[in-house]
């Protein structure tokens, strides 16, 4: 009896031990089993609790009053399955008659509170069918990427989400976005993390910061750089100038007539044939307000700026080139043409900000319920951030912590996959370009 009271004692103290340093290995451990055990056991009190239940039908209650039986209970969504994954566990639930998809939602946190875990999502997996998340420990408190993260031709990794998915940045389902963050908040380290992972890519990388502190190191991968507001100008100018080329390209070998399938006619650089496909083209922005804030009233440089990032953000897609825009404040006080510009920019993302407004200038025509989350980032959450999407719906979501010297390494080592575009030549940067092997030439 003593040895199994000290086994027991010492398994206690394993787990609060697992849970207070390694809440994976926990979860893994122990926190799984007790959570399915306690969802299993709770599950049709939580439900009533949560007023997840609908009556019983009129057929059964004229039963029960025709042979003076008690009134039936109220009838508990049927739990299809319980899966357990590596943060928490998901629940698929079939919905009865009457019940929709926003009832789940709107008693995420009552269901939290119900199961004891740290966070419930919910979505509708198709009629009549929802499943929900329970994530088990703050999965955004120290940020473990998955070792196997899908990865494909400008689809990256890029953060982890709260429920434990991977949050990608898929540029060719959302071409362009905009990352806005106060001083401090993390929008460096989503930078370096996205260049990081596109690095080993077969795409060029075009960098514009006129701080000339933070794309500057990652020069050996840039296929062209620009560190002032007028080389700046001049570079937009000249990814116009090749998007206009590549609409020709296209257009040659679009070949339309009566006996043409319409998969084979080219739409953008992915219908051409390989031989001619165009090099992708993503376009990294530090600081924004750099390039569009001026003190005079009518500044031509800053018309050309802005002219050039509205003509990529609407027709660059189908020529592969891609804006990644990062800045502290994205709104109308930058001048003209700022709020169509943004109105072209799908993916949202906001870092802690300073005050409700700059997030209404990301989130305010998406979702009031993902401004007010993007104001209760803590402090000491630094790359921490709320994408929204144009559907409405948000999450949370923290990027692992990508030092400076980790990126530069990523660059430096894919080095030799530097694109070599002629319309871009003068303006690649001047840096040592030996390496292994030779640099990459875009296919006439």
């Amino acid at each position: 009896m003593t040895w199994l009271v000290i086994a027991l004692a010492v398994l206690v103290g394993l787990a609060l031990l697992l849970k207070w340093r390694r809440p994976v290995w926990y979860w893994l451990t122990f926190g799984v089993l007790l959570a399915t055990v306690r969802v299993r056991w709770r599950y049709a009190h939580v439900m009533d609790a949560c007023h997840l239940t609908v009556p019983a039908s009129r057929l059964r209650l004229a039963l029960a009053r025709w042979f003076h039986k008690p009134v039936p209970q109220q009838r508990v969504p049927r739990l299809v399955w319980v899966k357990p994954t590596r943060t928490g566990l998901r629940l698929r639930i079939k919905m009865r008659p009457g019940q929709d998809a926003f009832e789940f939602s709107a008693a995420a946190d009552r269901l939290r509170h119900s199961f004891g875990v740290h966070q419930v999502t919910s979505r509708e997996i198709k009629p009549g069918v929802v499943e929900i998340a329970l994530t088990g420990y703050d999965v955004l408190k120290r940020v473990q990427m998955p070792a196997r993260a899908g990865r494909g031709v400008l689809k990256i990794p890029v953060a982890l989400v709260e429920d434990g998915s991977v949050h990608y940045r898929d540029y060719r389902e959302v071409p362009h976005s905009i990352t806005v963050g106060a001083t401090q908040s993390g929008k460096s380290v989503t930078q370096r993390t996205v260049i990081k992972e596109l690095a080993s890519q077969p795409v060029a990388l075009v960098g514009i910061d006129c701080k000339k502190i933070e794309l500057g190191p990652f020069a050996r991968r840039f296929s062209a750089f620009a560190d002032n507001p007028d080389d700046a100008a001049d570079l937009l100018q000249a990814l116009v100038e090749r998007m206009e080329r590549i609409y020709d390209v296209i257009r040659r070998e679009q070949r339309i007539s009566a006996d043409t399938p319409d998969g084979e006619i080219a739409a953008n650089i992915w219908d051409l044939p390989e031989d001619l496909r165009p090099v992708p083209v993503v376009v990294t922005i530090d600081e924004i307000a750099e390039l569009t804030l001026s003190t005079k009233r009518n500044d031509p440089r800053r018309e050309r700026i802005v002219t050039a990032l509205v003509r990529l953000a609407q027709l660059g897609r189908a020529a592969g080139m891609f804006l990644d825009i990062y800045g502290q404040r994205f709104g109308s006080e930058l001048g003209d043409g700022i709020t169509m510009l943004r109105a072209q920019l799908t993916g949202r993302m906001v870092h802690r900000v300073n005050d409700e407004s700059t997030a209404k200038m990301a989130f305010g025509d998406i979702s009031p319920h993902a401004v007010f989350a993007a104001t209760q980032i803590p402090n000491d959450r630094r790359g921490m951030a709320v994408v929204g999407y144009s559907t409405g719906e948000w999450v949370r979501i923290r990027t692992p912590h990508t030092s400076m010297r980790q990126a530069v390494a990523a660059c430096n080592r894919h080095a030799h996959m530097t694109p070599d575009i002629p319309e871009l030549a003068r303006f690649r940067p001047l840096v040592d370009l030996a390496v292994e092997a030779p640099p990459v030439t875009e296919a006439a």
